[in-house]
């Protein structure tokens, strides 16, 4: 029997549209989004199996208007009957997925999915969230995390199965005709739990002795105007460009020729765009936190800058005398750990096999 599953989640985010286009034909595909749907969901579940909020939810908390559709929700389900609930960021959509089973009677399981700050920040946060982040883990009978240190604070505030794989690519790109050697690439949102004052920092550091390097600085936030005015110091004059949220075809453009990938976040999970830098071949510049230790050995196949570290451009020099080498083998890495489909097809025989007559019923309460 196909099990029937709804998402929900944040219908404007590639994310989840990620996760639509593998679940789709391995379950019966229903959605509740936040907000509203990208237009890439109509590839991939019609309009009838669709519920948009039109919310605006705060991912840090204090998601009033997001509860206030609860009862809207929950006749939706009702009228659906779905065997799983499969929320994506628990402290907002997990917690909407709970009060379903818990105070409107809804007849499903939960597998719920973390994204990151919902477990490594919001639960620090305060006791509140803390709280509220142990009830929704117990009441999910299935949890999946991206990186085995997620999973670690996922399993100490009280979650039971958790299945840990990265949130990995759809396809492996080519192999890029040409790398710039000096060309260092950065795409994280420039917002203060990204760093990117530091990204331009470290870049200047590096760049001191290399006359040729250039940073191409890609995605916006409320830090740009403060970076731009970084930028245009002497030390930097010149040599970074700017070039805003880029569609995935030109960002593909800028990861096949970029040598160095910059990634220096104060907290983080597994990050998709560093997947993605590995899997075009650029050697990953990252901050050091458990999740990019997990996918990079220190001065092997990339570099990981500790707290503070201002490194100079000989840090980069055995990696830049066998790049070649170390891009084939972050390519190769991608595509035996971190390929999408893959990861998602074990997740729908492990959700079937939790369904199977005889397992143990909903934890909800």
């Amino acid at each position: 029997m196909t099990l029937k599953l709804v998402l929900i989640g944040d219908g404007q985010s590639p994310h989840l549209l990620k996760w639509a286009r593998a679940l789709h034909g391995r379950v019966e595909l229903w959605a509740v989004s936040s907000r509203g749907f990208d237009a890439g969901f109509d590839a991939v579940l019609p309009t009838a199996r669709r519920l948009a909020l039109d919310t605006r939810p705060n991912f840090a908390g204090g998601n009033i208007g997001l509860l206030r559709q609860l009862p809207r929700v929950v006749r939706w389900l009702r009228a659906i009957g779905p065997d799983w609930l499969a929320p994506h960021y628990l402290s907002s959509h997990g917690t909407l997925a709970w009060l379903a089973l818990r105070l409107g009677g809804v007849r499903a399981r939960i597998a719920g999915s973390a994204w990151g700050s919902d477990i490594l920040v919001a639960p620090v946060r305060s006791a509140p969230m803390r709280w509220l982040t142990r009830r929704v883990l117990a009441a999910c009978s299935l949890t999946t995390s991206d990186s085995a240190h997620m999973a670690e604070r996922m399993r100490a505030l009280g979650a039971g199965e958790v299945m840990v794989f990265p949130f990995g690519l759809e396809a492996m790109p080519p192999v890029a005709a040409t790398k710039e050697p000096e060309l260092f690439f950065a795409n994280r949102g420039l917002e203060a739990i990204y760093a990117p004052e530091r990204v331009l920092d470290v870049f200047a550091a590096l760049a001191a002795d290399r006359p040729a390097a250039r940073l191409v600085v890609a995605n916006d936030g409320s830090l740009r105007a403060a970076l731009e005015a970084r930028a245009a110091r002497p030390d930097l004059a010149g040599r970074v460009q700017f070039v805003g949220r880029l569609d995935a075809a030109t960002q593909a453009q800028w990861y096949g020729r970029a040598r160095w990938y910059l990634s220096l976040p104060l907290s983080d999970s597994v990050s998709v765009s560093v997947l993605e830098a590995m899997a075009h071949g650029c050697v990953p510049l990252l901050s050091d936190l458990p999740a990019n230790r997990e996918l990079v050995q220190d001065g092997r196949n990339g570099i990981v800058l500790a707290d503070g570290e201002m490194p100079t451009s000989q840090r980069l020099q055995p990696l830049a005398e066998r790049a070649d080498e170390v891009a084939a083998g972050l390519r190769a890495w991608i595509a035996a750990h971190a390929m999408f489909d893959d990861s998602v097809a074990a997740y729908v025989r492990r959700l079937e096999a939790l369904s199977a007559p005889g397992t143990r019923g909903d934890p909800a309460q």
